[in-house]
């Protein structure tokens, strides 16, 4: 049995996720609240296994709780509609979340990801105090950072770090300055939207490019990296890159 609470401040939302968590045989709600304040005094009590926090909420954000009641003891899913900052901040961290409206199928699998890794999936509180740094000041230095976790490990690196990204399906493969290739689970298209505003551009379906390293664009629809790599640029991105380049003039 696995213990949850939740914290969300959207009512439609909340009682969208009690319906599913109520029909799941396995899953204890011990409480929920709408507020920082009364989770603040319940969950220490309650002693969840699980906390679902909705990010931002009317009286705080859900990276101050946590940073003040701790992280040790239980494991934490964020909710998130889709928020640039909370994104780049929850990657950053390295945490598990859900983009809102949650599906029942998505709640499903990242419940049972947690009841398979139960005591493994805590968060270190150096990474939610980090994730919560990178929120509150997104024109910090940190914006320039990521978290980039393959099957093997999590390593944050610098954006300025990455020549390109590519996509294969549900995978996006990350190109770094010092040869390495990092394989992550997630599509290209969260991270577009994530680094788009730090200087790179989707140029084809298959291709986020940092335009710190274009060298050259060739006219029949190709972009040459400072390594020498040719990136093909799409006939529907044309346009987009050529304005992209005037405006670097």
């Amino acid at each position: 049995m696995i213990k949850v609470y939740v914290l969300e401040d959207e009512k439609i939302i909340l009682r969208h996720l009690l319906q599913i968590l109520n029909e799941m045989p396995d899953i204890k709600v011990l409480g929920y609240t709408e507020g920082i304040a009364e989770a603040k005094v319940e969950i220490p009590l309650l002693k969840p296994d699980v906390i679902l926090a909705d990010i931002r909420l009317k009286d705080g954000n859900s990276f101050q709780l946590f940073d003040e009641i701790g992280t040790e003891n239980f494991q934490i899913v964020f909710l998130t509609a889709y928020d640039q900052y909370a994104i780049e901040a929850l990657n950053l961290g390295a945490l598990g979340y859900l983009l809102k409206p949650v599906n029942k199928e998505s709640l499903h699998a990242m419940l049972d990801k947690c009841r398979q890794h139960r005591g493994q999936m805590t968060m270190d509180p150096e990474r939610v105090t980090l994730a919560k740094d990178h929120y509150l000041s997104p024109e910090t230095p940190l914006n320039r950072r990521i978290a980039l976790k393959s099957q093997e490990y999590i390593e944050i690196v610098s954006m300025d770090d990455i020549l390109y990204c590519k996509s294969d399906k549900s995978y996006t493969s990350f190109f770094l300055t010092d040869k390495r290739e990092v394989l992550v689970s997630k599509g290209l298209k969260l991270y577009e939207n994530m680094l788009a505003r730090c200087g790179f551009l989707r140029c084809h379906q298959s291709y986020l490019v940092n335009f710190l390293y274009v060298k050259k664009y060739y006219r029949e629809g190709f972009l040459e990296m400072t390594n020498k790599e040719m990136i093909p640029v799409s006939i529907r991105k044309k346009e987009e890159v050529l304005l992209y380049l005037e405006n670097l003039a």
